[in-house]
């Protein structure tokens, strides 16, 4: 008698402890962090957190300080550590490295890169930009000051940056830019999270930042979900809509 009733305590046990398993591997993911590149800070994606707040999401944008890759990460993953739950984590351009890295969190369960580099292991922004460097650039565009940060000549943001965008909204983006560590374009990156989780990326056809076939490559190389959008590298803000699509699309794909 005292056997049954301890081999049934025991069975009981075990379909929940399994249930709640069930419960964990298929939590819906509600959490969005986004890490904005170089240049232009986070309040770009005002248009596309709010159309992922309607539709029920709790999203996070990384003001991250850009004077290395190392203290992006890290201004990455202080955030990531107050989300509750599991969370998508969305880069561009530069944050692309630095959601490479910090996508490794344990709470992390899908990437989504925005007109991003997606680096592996050793390499860095400078690198891959100038393995596959963007055709008819103007010499010149991006700029350094004294102390070794780097920032878009204003006269060229239209241009190599926001093309697809009305000029004084490009101006503006010119005037607010947040300017770049020079190491932190130089550095290289650790064990990318791409080979371990999902990952989906948007390439932007019209970019004059990164060369669009070099996009292509390194989603391919990753193994990304892959889609092409006919915008500028600013595409955030000129196809809001095209971009929140995507991160939804990530966010379901891992909740199933």
């Amino acid at each position: 008698m005292i056997k049954q009733i301890l081999f049934r305590a025991a069975m009981a046990l075990a379909a929940t402890t399994v249930g709640s398993w069930s419960i964990a591997s298929a939590a819906e993911v509600k959490n969005v962090v986004i890490v904005h590149g170089a240049f232009a800070d986070g309040s770009g994606w005002r248009t596309v957190s709010d159309l992922l707040t309607k539709d029920g999401y709790k999203v996070t944008i990384v003001q991250e300080p850009l004077t290395s890759l190392a203290d992006d990460v890290a201004a990455t993953k202080r955030v990531l550590e107050l989300q509750n739950g599991p969370t998508v984590l969305v880069g561009h351009s530069y944050g692309g490295m630095v959601v490479s890295d910090a996508g490794n969190a344990a709470n992390v369960s899908a990437l989504v890169y925005v007109a991003a580099f997606q680096p592996d292991k050793g390499e860095s922004l400078l690198t891959l930009a100038q393995s596959n460097p963007v055709e008819n650039m103007r010499k010149g565009s991006i700029k350094a000051t004294p102390d070794g940060f780097l920032y878009l000549d204003p006269d060229a943001v239209h241009e190599a940056f926001a093309a697809d965008l009305p000029r004084a909204e490009a101006e503006f983006i010119a005037k607010s830019q947040v300017f770049a560590s020079q190491k932190a374009f130089g550095a290289e990156a650790g064990e990318p999270a791409w080979k371990n989780k999902p990952s989906f990326a948007l390439v932007a056809t019209q970019d004059r930042s990164i060369n669009p076939d070099l996009e292509r490559s390194m989603a391919k190389r990753a193994g990304s979900k892959t889609y092409e959008v006919k915008s500028s590298h600013a595409v955030f803000l000129s196809k809001p809509h095209d971009v929140t699509k995507l991160i939804e699309e990530a966010a379901k794909t891992v909740s199933k």
